[in-house]
């Protein structure tokens, strides 16, 4: 028999239904105005003619319509395409390069046999709670920067591909590895011992049991170091700045690189220099389309993922 709801239950479902539907509105409704913007004509989105439908039309006169300008732009724009290769680059091999000394150094935490073990916990835990700051963390980069220039026979971080630097020095999360390290922690001891028993080494235990036994949580921390690495912006533009290589700038430098020189929406344009675009409506336009371009491969990849995320969190979230 189903039982009958009270008042004030039905009342505090509806508010929570209606704050939900509030909050879900107001994260979708600026992805709408990015994907009518990118489809409108660049006087309209100068004019700010646009609201929830994509504008065509001139001074003269607006009406809904669709126009695919700044595709074509941005299509034809080969800096475009080099950045959002960077971001694939980055992105692919910053995450596997994070999972793999996340998982190393996880499951050399997750054993109570590791010398100076809650020490190293401490440790981990501790930079979650102070961090360096950004004068030191940029040291930090610059210096690692000069360390790998002087494997290559340079002197400056400017002599190797940044983008490997981005990759390198920019994987840590401690939150990751904990997580990693709880999920591990929960794996049958009974199951490593019969591996052991049969031979297995370190190596062959962590690859054949431990892994397995984790895809969920691996899976989730995989989704957050790509994103993480795909949303990647100022320390990319720290590092690639001082280098001073911007065919090493993913597609987000890209996208700040042209709010600052061709848009005066930061107070640094200036009308006298050269410019990309011919009007600052056709390069809002354009830096729309960049933007539902950049988006795609995640909007991609989650769905794939995404149904291994509240699970594996549980998993790596919650010690027993």
């Amino acid at each position: 028999m189903k039982r009958k709801m009270e008042v004030s239950e039905l009342i505090f479902k509806i508010i929570a239904y209606v704050v939900l539907i509030v909050f879900a509105l107001m994260c979708l409704y600026p992805l709408v105005y990015v994907l009518a913007g990118a489809f409108s004509s660049s006087d309209a989105v100068l004019n700010n003619q646009i609201v929830l439908w994509p504008v065509i039309g001139t001074t003269g006169g607006y009406t809904i319509g669709l126009t695919i300008d700044a595709f074509k732009w941005a299509f034809t724009y080969n800096m475009f395409w080099i950045s959002y290769a960077n971001t694939l680059f980055v992105t692919f091999i910053g995450t596997i390069w994070c999972l793999v000394y996340s998982l190393l150094g996880a499951y050399a935490l997750s054993k109570k046999r590791l010398l100076g073990r809650h020490g190293f916990n401490f440790f981990l835990v501790f930079t979650m709670w102070f961090s360096a700051g950004i004068v030191p963390t940029f040291q930090n980069y610059k210096a690692t920067g000069e360390i790998l220039a002087g494997l290559v026979g340079g002197s400056a971080m400017g002599d190797i591909d940044l983008k490997w630097l981005i990759v390198i020095a920019m994987g840590m999360n401690a939150t990751n590895i904990i997580l990693l390290r709880n999920t591990f922690e929960g794996v049958p001891q009974e199951i490593e011992e019969a591996a052991r028993i049969d031979g297995a080494t370190e190596m062959q235990i962590l690859t054949k049991v431990y892994i397995p036994m984790s895809k969920a949580t691996i899976a989730t921390v995989a989704l957050f170091f790509g994103i993480s690495r795909w949303n990647g912006y100022f320390w990319a533009y720290k590092v690639t700045q001082e280098g001073g290589q911007s065919y090493s700038w993913p597609i987000q430098v890209l996208i700040r690189d042209i709010i600052e020189n061709e848009t005066d929406i930061t107070g640094k344009y200036n009308a006298d220099n050269d410019h990309l675009f011919e009007t600052q409506g056709q390069a809002v336009s354009v830096l729309y389309s960049f933007i539902i371009l950049s988006i795609i491969p995640i909007l991609i990849i989650y769905p794939f993922i995404q149904k291994y995320f509240a699970k594996g969190v549980n998993m790596g979230g919650v010690k027993e």
